[in-house]
């Protein structure tokens, strides 16, 4: 069951007498994460508690101890830090280290592709915490932009060993394969077997989503996504962003060879190869405290093949003793001792002086040949592309006419760009060009359409993933929660609103949407109790903790026992019981008793009519029953006048002659 924070049951709670429960984080198929605040220590912390209806499942119990297991085993800057496991009652949960700020997958949805400098920051800081993980002899087996964590102080982490495994047991399941479809190496589609380069694989695809803006294959089923892993090979990501370096480009695809012995064989060996590409490009990543974990510093390092007496730029501008310097080494003063030795060096600087000059005519006349070449038809006649970003067509068209370029449109699906705004071209911003050239401008079609199958029968969890592959939001505190015959936690009902309106479109059985749009769940919280015929006391607990405002009504029962539940009546309202609703139950008060009137005394006909209201008479019987009533007169009767009896019991009255 999914609740909002105001209504989860953990916000607040005290779990192991230790960590109190502070607010939600996060919720996953498997566990929810809670931000609390650890007692013993004084400190933040992450909680992530297994949720209640695997709790009895103990392959996930042992899933979630595994979890707390493979990160305990390591320890690197770059790997989330596990700090404590343990079980409440049945609340089993982790305790890890806190880090405020976002995930790779939400980076990636706000800038949509990342700079080379972001990604090989990012990919630096994966990279060595997964050759931590796989130098300990484990497997990440579910490495994906969601597990990547970007703290606001800029430290980078990978989390969520959830699924690792040591490298020597490396066979999936029969009943799942464990990691996500869009980062799934072929070898664990084909043959349900994964190692450390099955992690390498995921980092290709990761790799190639940092820099094209996208992921490599798409389907409308997870197994299209699937197959084209097994049988296709993964483009490079320079075909949809051409300001990628060749050699991302080819880490890219050697990350992501079908052949598992064709990729690097761990981590460390990728990382390695990344630091040479980092040097060949000159820059290295740097993260440093910042307000946002998207900010990235460089510092440039010497280019390979560059001499010792090359300038470099030095981290700080300090020079290696820590001191700013104002002179070259070697250097100094001329200390010219007699005469004849400055009347030598004045000679030879007129020689020098002679041959500059000589050699300045011959570079201006080689410059001025240069210069004919370079603007008539050498690389100073083209022309570098402009930035059209945010524009719209017709501008971009004009941006590129001044430059003498022409420009054509072509639209792509866009989650985040108004309808009609260009987004980059073709070839891209800053590469330089002949005149004349056309440039294709990519312009935004607006958020994609998509077509939604039928809900039925899945679990909150399992819908909430549908709509996230899909770019639709949702928000757990809009969930409508109701008592059905259908299972804990099913979902029973959906509505679509698309982006910008209030319209809601039903969608339980499918139907046509658009990334972006939202949606809105309702969800089964099982059947309500039943508390027919269940003591009062006990029946009346059972509503209230199911969130109900409980009601008791009394009325007397020849049936039912006392203080016993006698029906639940009906909702005041057509529709499903939900939590917060007024709900009334009936207490049987038992059989209704009646008081014994004394009819000693009184003639036949008023005894009878006294006694008759509620109870059987006997007695009357020949001759008094064809007596004048006058005459006669009771004499006795059997049950006890004053006492309580049901209604129906008989009383036998003696008659005789009144006197």
């Amino acid at each position: 069951m999914s609740t909002s924070q105001q209504v989860d049951p953990l916000i607040g709670r005290l779990v192991d007498g230790r960590y109190r429960v502070r607010a939600r984080i996060a919720r996953g198929g498997m566990a929810t994460v809670y931000v609390a605040t650890d007692l013993r220590l004084e400190r933040r912390v992450a909680l992530k508690v297994m949720h209640g209806h695997l709790s009895d499942d103990s392959v996930f119990q042992s899933r979630f101890i595994q979890e707390a297991r493979s990160a305990a085993r390591l320890s690197d800057p770059h790997v989330v830090n596990v700090y404590d496991q343990g079980q409440d009652g049945e609340l089993a949960y982790l305790v890890m280290e806190y880090l405020p700020g976002i995930t790779l997958r939400e980076l990636l949805k706000e800038q949509r592709r990342l700079t080379v400098t972001q990604t090989i920051t990012i990919m630096d800081a994966v990279l060595s915490g997964l050759a931590a993980a796989h130098h300990a002899g484990l497997i990440h087996r579910d490495v994906k932009p969601e597990n990547v964590l970007l703290a606001e102080d800029g430290r980078i982490k990978i989390g969520d060993f959830g699924l690792a495994r040591a490298t020597s047991a490396n066979t999936a399941t029969g009943q799942q394969l464990l990691g996500t479809i869009a980062y799934l190496a072929p070898e664990l589609v084909t043959r349900g077997t994964a190692d450390a380069r099955s992690d390498i694989y995921a980092l290709g695809i990761l790799l190639y989503e940092m820099l094209a803006g996208e992921q490599p294959y798409k389907g409308e089923q997870p197994m299209q996504i699937a197959f084209q892993h097994a049988t296709d090979s993964v483009p490079r990501p320079s075909v949809k962003n051409p300001g990628v370096p060749e050699q991302l480009d080819e880490l890219v695809l050697w990350a992501t060879e079908k052949d598992p012995d064709e990729r690097p064989s761990d981590a460390q060996e990728m990382l390695e190869r990344l630091r040479e590409i980092e040097r060949e490009l000159g820059i290295a990543p740097l993260t440093t405290r910042s307000s946002s974990p998207a900010a990235f510093e460089t510092r440039v390092l010497p280019a390979e093949g560059l001499t010792s007496g090359a300038t470099r730029i030095l981290p700080g501008g300090l020079s290696g003793t820590g001191e700013v310097t104002g002179e070259l080494p070697g250097t100094g003063a001329v200390d010219d001792r007699d005469n004849a030795a400055r009347l030598r060096h004045r000679m030879e600087k007129r020689r020098r002086r002679g041959g500059l000059l000589v050699a300045l005519v011959l570079l201006l006349a080689a410059a001025a040949g240069g210069a004919g070449w370079w603007f008539g038809s050498g690389p100073g006649s083209q022309v570098a592309v402009p930035s059209v970003a945010g524009l719209s067509f017709a501008e971009a068209v004009a941006a590129l006419e001044e430059l003498e370029l022409e420009g054509v449109e072509r639209a792509e699906p866009a989650l985040d760009v108004p309808v009609g705004e260009a987004m980059y071209t073709e070839p891209g911003a800053g590469e330089r060009v002949d005149k004349g050239e056309t440039i294709t401008v990519v312009t935004s079609s607006g958020p994609a359409p998509v077509e939604l199958g039928s809900f039925e029968g899945l679990s909150l969890a399992d819908a909430q993933r549908v709509l996230g592959e899909q770019h639709i939001s949702y928000d757990d505190a809009e969930n409508l929660e109701l008592y059905s015959d259908a299972p804990d936690d099913q979902v029973i009902g959906l509505e679509i609103i698309p982006a910008g309106t209030e319209e809601r479109v039903p969608c339980f059985e499918g139907c046509a949407a658009h990334q972006g749009d939202a949606a809105d769940f309702v969800v089964s919280l099982g059947p309500l109790p039943d508390v027919t015929g269940r003591p009062i006391g006990e029946a009346q607990k059972t509503l209230e903790d199911a969130g109900l405002t409980v009601t008791v009504a009394e009325e007397y029962s020849e049936t039912v026992a006392a203080d016993t539940v006698i029906r639940v009546e009906p909702r005041a309202e057509e529709g499903n019981w939900r939590p917060g609703d007024a709900i009334t139950i009936v207490n049987s008060l038992g059989p209704q008793l009646f008081e014994v009137p004394n009819v000693v005394g009184l003639t036949r006909d008023e005894a009878v009519n006294a006694l008759s209201a509620n109870f059987e008479v006997a007695g009357v019987v020949f001759p008094w029953n064809i007596a004048m009533n006058e005459h006669t007169e009771v004499k006795s009767q059997s049950v006890e006048a004053g006492s309580w009896h049901r209604a129906g019991t008989t009383v036998e009255i003696s008659i005789d002659l009144r006197d």
